[in-house]
């Protein structure tokens, strides 16, 4: 499973890089506003960060619009992956986009059913959003698994991105259920490198080796 950060944080995105397990970016409008940025002058800088897909969302609602809008933001880099919603404009502009060479990436996905039709739209990416599912007392990570079965049982070519990721439980369970793809926020992205035991497994070996030293001097 691949490690995308959702996150349009220029900083964050560096830091993850440096890690050396960055694949992929995701935003949406929220983090786009949330940095007080350009969307088009942060997805370039995001694309000369990062060599894999970013996600780069219309703002639109027709699908004309969000075609439009989606052929404008796929030229600002090559690696620029249109994000659009899982409506029937959305499906429209998923179309369109796919015939003309644009991948895209079906967002807002809430069930197994919706994930199918843009697939069959032409999605390269659909994106089950698990928390958000969670908090209407859904299995989130049930449609993941469902999305994986059926485009194994299809082969269907498109990705599963588990997104709307809370904490490091989600990122195992996005695994287990084959997922292609989850894009993680920094701060959980963090939790995952954390473990008590590894924190007071490293004080211990530096204490026995302070230790060796002084009774070798």
């Amino acid at each position: 499973m691949k490690i995308f950060l959702d996150s349009a944080n220029l900083e964050e995105i560096e830091t993850a890089r440096s890690w050396g397990v960055l694949a992929g970016v995701t935003t949406n409008p929220t983090l786009i506003a949330r940095e007080r940025a350009d969307l088009h002058e942060r997805i370039a800088a995001i694309a000369r960060l990062v060599n894999g897909p970013i996600s780069a969302e219309v703002t639109s609602t027709g699908a004309r619009e969000m075609v439009e809008e989606g052929r404008i933001l796929a030229e600002i880099a090559d690696n620029v992956v249109i994000k659009v919603p899982a409506t029937p404009a959305g499906l429209e502009a998923t179309a369109a986009l796919a015939a003309q060479g644009v991948d895209v990436n079906v967002t807002l996905i809430f069930s197994a059913n919706q994930a199918l039709l843009a697939a069959r739209a032409g999605a390269a990416l659909v994106s089950p959003f698990v928390g958000r599912l969670d908090d209407i007392n859904h299995d989130g990570m049930e449609v993941v698994a469902q999305c994986v079965q059926i485009f194994d049982l299809h082969n269907i070519d498109t990705q599963v991105l588990a997104a709307s990721i809370r904490h490091p439980l989600h990122v195992t369970q996005a695994a287990l259920a084959g997922a292609h793809v989850a894009t993680i926020p920094f701060g959980v992205l963090q939790r995952m490198i954390q473990h008590p035991l590894t924190d007071s497994g490293l004080e211990r070996f530096l204490r026995d080796w302070r230790e060796a030293q002084k009774q070798g001097s």
